[in-house]
């Protein structure tokens, strides 16, 4: 529902505006950055990474849902730090994270992590964690960059055919508009700015924006990762950092290069991690288990576990099923 409210808001954002050299951001976040800010290209990206490098084993990356950054994984990331070395970060505009160029494609979000890692020497090979939105992205980076991802921990993953919005008055999925048209090459340089956005977009952004803060806290979170979710949600920045008008033409790309060919992550181990606690309508819940079980495809070492006590969140409401799962996951890289 997260994500179909975010797409929602989106549709106010047509940010097709003239520059200027304003600052980026809306105000000062109320928690200091626990990791840090790099620069990409004009914009900043936060990187948090904890933990020590043992040899021979992968980076843990963590890649949040839609709408989530690096707080998101205060249940798990220290954890998994006791382990392993383990990154998480806020895409540009989220959290800590200054706007990046937009359009916000895929595409885009994934070179930008790519450049995030080699810029703080985080080298690969590295474990993607993708929860929901951010398992799309987990499995468009492992298409895009394949020698450097050797395995994928995908909690409650999104599903190409999943993410739909509301188009005259009735919701449609996003993978059955896409037309053909070419996505553009990401952007290294030219990041927007709230500053460009026209005043009466910025207006309704900004009352959208303080409608979705009531949604922002996440039960379980520590203080400071619930008051920075909250105010990340009131920022304009966090919602102007969702435009994708290619988001059809990328999911049906996506989802044809997996669906399409036996195992396209050959051997690579790929744990899908799916709720127990079934959702309230039954129609959208058999889609969510039929597509939870699809994404088995993806590995001929792949496997399924069900966190039987967790809705979507798993990461908060069996923290220990996700730390668990990476373990699992890094345990089998080595015995390889």
């Amino acid at each position: 529902m997260l994500r179909q409210t975010i797409m929602h808001v989106i549709v106010v954002c047509t940010l097709l505006v003239a520059r200027d050299t304003a600052a980026q951001g809306d105000s000062v976040p109320p928690v200091p950055a626990p990791g840090r800010l790099i620069a990409l290209g004009g914009w900043r990206v936060h990187l948090n990474c904890t933990g020590a490098r043992v040899a021979a084993q992968p980076l843990v990356v963590l890649e949040a849902g839609a709408g989530g950054f690096s707080v998101d994984w205060s249940l798990v990331q220290p954890e998994v730090a006791r382990f392993a070395r383990v990154c998480s970060y806020d895409r540009a505009g989220l959290g800590w994270s200054e706007l990046g160029p937009r359009p916000r494609t895929q595409r885009q979000i994934v070179w930008e992590l790519h450049t995030l890692l080699a810029k703080a020497a985080e080298a690969p090979p590295y474990l993607f964690v993708g929860h929901s939105y951010g398992g799309i992205l987990a499995r468009a980076f492992t298409f895009t960059y394949p020698s450097d991802v050797v395995g994928l921990v995908l909690e409650e993953s999104g599903h190409e055919r999943g993410v739909q919005v509301l188009r005259d008055g009735k919701m449609v999925r996003l993978v059955e508009t896409a037309t053909g048209q070419p996505v553009p090459e990401p952007k290294t340089s030219d990041p927007l700015h709230v500053s460009d956005i026209p005043a009466r977009i910025r207006t309704q952004i900004e009352q959208s924006a303080r409608q979705m803060q009531a949604q922002a806290a996440r039960t379980g979170l520590p203080p400071d990762a619930q008051r920075m979710r909250i105010w990340s949600f009131g920022q304009v920045k966090h919602w102007a950092a969702n435009d994708n008008p290619f988001e059809g033409e990328e999911l049906a790309s996506l989802l044809a290069r997996w669906t399409g060919t036996p195992y396209p992550f050959g051997d690579r181990p790929v744990i899908v991690l799916s709720r127990g606690r079934p959702g309230e309508d039954s129609t959208v819940e058999q889609e969510h288990v039929r597509n939870q079980a699809e994404l088995l495809r993806l590995s001929r070492r792949s496997r399924q576990v069900v966190a039987r006590r967790s809705g979507h969140e798993v990461s908060l409401d069996e923290p220990e099923l996700v730390v668990s799962a990476i373990r699992d996951a890094l345990h089998t890289l080595a015995s390889r």
